[in-house]
């Protein structure tokens, strides 16, 4: 009981601190969301972690290639090029940046990044579900699935208020329906959780 009222004041805290941020009462629907908070393949929308393990491969070029995990200092070793900051990173994005590094090795270099392990984000869930808590989740889980892991929503939930707050910056607070997280929605399938994500049903 004491770790669940601290788990509630906490969740609160960081609730009051977002809607602080976004104004009272103010949200946005899931589907009137700009274009990067939606991802219509999650892989590629991807931030790289600490923890994660990173398989960069050189085309013809086995010996810049590597495969390793991401150091507490957001770097990881790769041959030529000594440590290099991947944290934060989409890897499309660490791709073009390592062809564009490699071009002094390599004439033309054609790289692929694939994050093969990756560290879990923690999305907390508060009101009407069935279990409130905070939960380990794959970085590609939908918010449906964070219901699912919450134990689903109780009778007294309110169907069409469903809301995800983010502290950001920026700072936003998106509403979903149940209805259309049930059926797979595209823009509520497509919504790209962050780590330090509330859901809020009420």
């Amino acid at each position: 009981m004491p770790a669940l009222k601290t788990f509630r004041m906490l969740a609160f805290a960081l609730l009051g601190s977002a809607l602080a941020c976004s104004g009272p009462g103010q949200y946005v629907w899931v589907n009137e969301l700009p274009g990067e908070y939606l991802a219509r393949n999650p892989d590629q929308s991807y931030v790289i972690r600490d923890g994660d393990t990173l398989n960069i491969r050189v085309f013809n070029q086995e010996a810049l290639s590597t495969k390793a995990k991401v150091r507490s200092d957001g770097r990881m070793a790769m041959p030529a090029l000594g440590d290099i900051e991947v944290r934060g990173k989409h890897p499309a994005t660490l791709k073009a940046e390592l062809e564009g590094r490699l071009k002094d090795y390599v004439n033309a270099p054609s790289v692929t990044v694939t994050v093969e392990e990756f560290q879990p984000i923690t999305v907390s869930v508060l009101g009407e579900v069935t279990k409130a808590g905070s939960y380990p989740l794959d970085p590609r889980a939908t918010v449906a699935q964070v219901l699912a892991s919450a134990g689903g929503l109780t009778e007294f939930a309110s169907r069409d208020s469903i809301y995800v707050v983010r502290a950001g910056p920026p700072a936003v607070r998106v509403r979903f329906t149940y209805e259309e997280l049930s059926r797979g929605a595209p823009a509520s399938t497509g919504f790209v959780l962050h780590d330090g994500d509330l859901v809020v049903v009420e």
